[in-house]
């Protein structure tokens, strides 16, 4: 009986279907690096014509889909989803984006801000455009929960490739559950 009151009471940051719940109590918040490298495909780019239209004054020029994977700090191997609008001279927003662990957690992020022509001195011979702006960390699901943070985008296009090149860099401080 003794063993079986043990067991019940043991901790556990599980529910029942396998995915951490962090409690209040035994957590804290801790910021990080965040240094993360994604390859995405554009899955739709054109009119905001889809099932369920998202684009808004003044960014209704046009609207991407960018699905993919990436790896990096702190987050491990991920799947992406940006949802981003756009307007006629290459500004982006209104951008709906999120990062999935390999453990399901999901981190969400928000960025904004121009696509250029052209390439940087310190970019590849074979950029066609590129971008670097600022992004925020919103949250998320499981250990992204409360996560906050803040980095930069160093973003291009290829003429080698159909494929968006990322490399994000900066800090996320987010739940770490205490042992």
């Amino acid at each position: 009986m003794a063993l079986c009151l043990l067991i019940s009471c043991g901790r556990s940051d599980k529910t029942s279907g396998g995915k951490s719940k962090l409690k209040k109590g035994k957590v804290e918040m801790v910021t990080l690096p965040f240094d993360v490298n994604a390859l995405g495909n554009y899955t739709y780019v054109g009119s905001d014509t889809l099932p369920n239209p998202k684009c808004s004054e003044p960014l209704t020029a046009w609207r991407a889909i960018v699905d993919g994977n990436g790896t990096g700090t702190p987050i491990g191997d991920f799947k992406m989803h940006f949802d981003f609008c756009g307007d006629s001279l290459s500004n982006y927003g209104n951008t709906y984006a999120y990062l999935v662990a390999s453990d399901g957690d999901t981190l969400f992020i928000s960025c904004e801000g121009r696509v250029l022509e052209g390439r940087l001195d310190d970019h590849p011979v074979f950029v066609t455009s590129y971008w670097k702006d600022p992004f925020a960390i919103l949250g998320g699901t499981g250990k992204y929960e409360e996560a906050t943070g803040t980095a930069m985008t160093d973003d291009y296009n290829s003429s080698e490739d159909p494929n968006s090149h990322h490399h994000w860099t900066g800090t996320i401080t987010m739940m770490k559950a205490k042992r």
